[in-house]
């Protein structure tokens, strides 16, 4: 019989290459940054470890590749006590991300997905019961699409980060609940920017069942099925390095999601894990345990 689990993480794997630097180059210039760190990354697995680290049991289906990278993604999920029989290798390389950080911790980042890319829905239906017996089934858009909806279709519940935005079918958006999304990717949903609150309901109304806007700094705002907007603020924090922030935000609502917090409490608890989560650098390697969210 297949374990039930609190969040089950179907997503992105990567190999974060990170360099801070003084100030981003234009076209044609080259700038001097920091030494070149690596940290695991990637949108999934960000989400899976912020999960596993506040106590969530947590299980993931994806794929990594055949090289180094794919060795140290794989032992560091399995660090956090993340469920991997569903963790595929691909023969090439493993996702990488390419991520520049600048002086107030803001980040640009580049996406190469190699194994991730190979995602598809045969691996998902091999993960049939892992997906059904899950509390809350967590997704991204760095993984392909038919790989995303298949997992959808099996969930019980779909907390759906819609990064790096990209259009969606109807039947998506209508499994989710809720919608996650940043300002910027909401813009790009609705082809227009506006309040917060205003995007939020205009999201609602596209057709998923609730919906939540990450604000950064300035917190999120939640939306419910009944239409009610609420604004959620976020502990003042001095940031270092944002990268990783938003997932590590999806991470933690997932999970108090799955324990049967109303959506507005699970929101501004992650709003809190994602303060924790700037003050260090790197991604995984900034979230926090429960203990250290409690403290803010």
């Amino acid at each position: 019989m297949t374990p039930s689990y609190d969040v089950v993480v179907a997503g992105s794997v990567n190999a974060d290459l990170v360099v801070r630097v003084a100030r981003r180059p234009g076209p044609g210039e080259t700038v001097l940054g920091s030494d070149l760190a690596t940290f695991p990354g990637g949108k999934g697995a960000n989400q899976a470890v912020a999960a596993a680290r506040l106590g969530a049991r947590t299980a993931f289906l994806g794929r990594v590749g055949s090289d180094a990278h794919g060795r140290l993604l794989r032992e560091s999920l399995a660090r956090d006590g993340v469920d991997l029989r569903h963790l595929r290798e691909t023969d090439g390389p493993s996702g990488v991300a390419l991520i520049t950080v600048g002086p107030g911790g803001d980040n640009s980042i580049i996406v190469s997905p190699g194994a991730n890319g190979r995602l598809d829905a045969e691996d998902v239906a091999e993960a049939d019961g892992l997906l059904r017996s899950a509390r809350v089934v967590s997704l991204q858009l760095e993984i392909p699409l038919p790989a995303v909806l298949a997992a959808a279709r099996a969930a019980r519940r779909v907390v759906f980060n819609l990064s790096p935005p990209a259009p969606v079918p109807a039947e998506l958006l209508a499994r989710c609940d809720p919608l996650v999304v940043n300002e910027h990717e909401a813009a790009f949903v609705l082809g227009d920017t506006g309040s917060p609150v205003r995007l939020a309901r205009a999201l609602l109304a596209l057709g998923p069942r609730s919906v939540v806007i990450t604000l950064g700094a300035e917190g999120a705002v939640a939306a419910g099925r009944d239409g009610d907007v609420t604004a959620i603020p976020s502990p003042r924090v001095e940031a270092v390095d944002t990268t990783g922030a938003g997932d590590a935000f999806t991470g933690a609502l997932a999970w108090r999601l799955a324990r049967g917090d109303k959506l507005p409490d699970a929101t501004a608890f992650a709003a809190r894990v994602g303060a924790a989560t700037v003050r260090r650098p790197g991604a995984q390697s900034s979230y926090p345990r429960l203990t250290e969210v409690e403290g803010l």
